[in-house]
């Protein structure tokens, strides 16, 4: 064998050797690590029974009012990403922070993840807590499960309160993204834990969160994020979101829509919006200068806008 063929050939075997090693420290690491991390992490909320399985509710506050918290896609925490709005709310409202399954602290699922199943879930857990009539208000995803919990619940939504929340028209959600496919083999590897470490943390250095919320995030995270639960819900956003086309909200329900004043990925963002608003008898739209996770960046402006929207709210008849 010539010289040169051999050097290139040790090299390369070389190299695959050393992301043969590389790979199965990852995935020994992670298979060790989510774990012990997750035994570590302090519980919070209530463990409600839902078709069998555990469901996280947190509830914070003692108001007569009852506000139901429900996250957007893929949130590895949403009590921790809620933080500043229930803690800007719970002084003069109920807050149930709902954690889907998939999702927090609360169990997989074994069924599909369609808008039907998810609303037929978390409506059962929010039975469980003894409460008739309560604000529905969420992030994201919630603008589709929303849609059908207000119209499958109408006697007990009183209002709708969204946070840049996705409305049916919005174009390409019948693409799943191509990461998906590859996402089990990320997982498995351990390499989502090093993509999560070089990405960082999303509330790092935003000081309306506790070192607290941080880590609920990043172990979570580990725990929930490419999880079967997470896949299933992305594979199926395209027939939610078809499903979810011509729906409306309840003439009669009040809507407060928050959104961010210029979404890069959809030019027509705010005049779907604004539309959306019109189809009901009162509705309150605001344009937020932030990105799409307002209540992370201007929390602030997102609870003094909710304070007032339901302040404000006409009597129902």
């Amino acid at each position: 064998m010539k010289k040169p063929l051999k050097i290139t050939l040790i090299a390369l075997g070389t190299v695959a050797g050393l992301l043969v090693a590389t790979l199965a420290t990852t995935t020994i690491v992670n298979a060790v690590q989510t774990p012990r991390e997750i035994a570590a992490l302090t519980p919070y909320g209530e463990l409600v029974e839902v078709d069998g399985k555990q469901m996280n509710v947190a509830v914070f506050g003692e108001g007569d009012q009852t506000i139901v918290l429900t996250p957007g896609a893929g949130t590895a925490s949403p009590v921790a990403d809620f933080a500043p709005v229930i803690e800007g709310l719970k002084d003069d409202y109920r807050i149930l922070a709902t954690e889907p399954f998939g999702y927090g602290f609360s169990d997989q699922a074994d069924t599909p993840r369609t808008t039907e199943n998810i609303v037929s879930e978390i409506h059962q857990a929010v039975s469980g807590f003894g409460v008739d009539e309560y604000i529905l208000m969420g992030h994201s995803i919630t603008g589709i499960y929303g849609l059908a919990y207000a119209n499958t619940y109408p006697n007990e939504v009183t209002a709708f309160v969204g946070i840049d929340t996705s409305v049916p028209e919005q174009p390409g959600m019948d693409q799943v993204p191509g990461i998906i496919s590859v996402a089990p083999a990320l997982r498995g590897l351990g390499l989502l834990r090093a993509m999560n470490s070089l990405s960082g943390n999303p509330l790092e250095g935003n000081p309306a969160y506790s070192d607290e919320d941080r880590e609920r995030m990043d172990v979570l995270a580990m725990r929930n994020t490419m999880a079967p639960t997470y896949l299933d819900e992305v594979n199926h956003l395209g027939e939610n979101f078809a499903n979810a086309k011509g729906t409306t909200f309840p003439r009669d329900l009040p809507l407060l829509l928050m959104y961010q004043a210029n979404n890069p990925s959809f030019p027509t963002w705010n005049a779907m919006h604004e539309a959306q608003a019109e189809t009901v008898d009162y509705a309150v739209t605001r344009e937020i200068d932030a990105d799409h996770y307002l209540h992370h960046t201007r929390s602030d402006e997102v609870v003094a806008a909710t304070r007032e929207f339901l302040a404000g709210l006409p009597a129902r008849s």
